[in-house]
């Protein structure tokens, strides 16, 4: 599952393993993914970009930054200035101020750079001790991307959802995919998958 670009699926680790009951397969995988992930790692640093996005399919009537019927989701991804360095993702209920501040509290380093778009939900961030840079859509250009880093990453990320796991991921568990994509997107280009792939830093 580590040594894998991208990993294996419940489906089809019972298949390489011989494990009749698919509950087995899952469950196995699902204690792989809590250890995926160090309590207390450290946190993102120096200029972090932060976006909300969705996981779900096309839904009707539905607009704006609902969350009705899909998860909404937290990127923040460091802007080495170069690339893409460390991310993290985070669940979250809504992308009011109170979420989206305690979820960056969790990811972000204190007199780390937040660099977001213009949502009002935003407003504030500088109590947590925050630099904050507001990139505005240009308003002559409507395809205008105020979060490059964070969409490119969500991109692969619903790549890898649709392409391993064929988007058979629970909303409930939702969480534990997203923490199996950070480890291996911070290990990306580690000659191996146990270790970091730039620095001390954890995962």
């Amino acid at each position: 599952m580590v040594s894998q670009k991208h990993g294996v699926s419940a489906l089809g680790l019972s298949r390489a393993l011989g494990i009749t009951r698919y509950e087995t397969a899952w469950k196995l995988l699902t204690k792989i993914r809590g250890a995926m992930i160090r309590p207390h790692r450290e946190r993102l640093k120096g200029l972090v970009e932060v976006d909300e996005v969705f996981l779900g399919g096309v839904r009707p009537r539905i607009g704006g930054r609902s969350s009705l019927r899909k998860v909404l989701i937290l990127i923040a991804t460091e802007d080495t200035g170069h690339s893409i360095g460390r991310i993290r993702m985070r669940v979250i209920l809504d992308a009011t101020l109170v979420s989206l501040n305690a979820a960056m509290r969790e990811m972000i380093e204190s007199g780390s750079t937040v660099r977001t778009d213009g949502w009002i939900g935003y407003k504030g961030v500088e109590r947590n001790g925050y630099h904050h840079l507001v990139v505005k859509r240009a308003p002559s250009n409507p395809g205008d991307n105020p979060t490059p880093l964070c969409h490119r990453v969500a991109s692969l990320l619903k790549r890898w959802l649709l392409g391993t796991h064929q988007g058979g991921t629970g909303r409930s568990h939702i969480q534990l995919y997203l923490d199996e994509f950070v480890f291996r997107f911070n290990r990306r280009t580690s000659r191996s998958r146990g270790k970091y792939s730039t620095d001390s830093y954890n995962t």
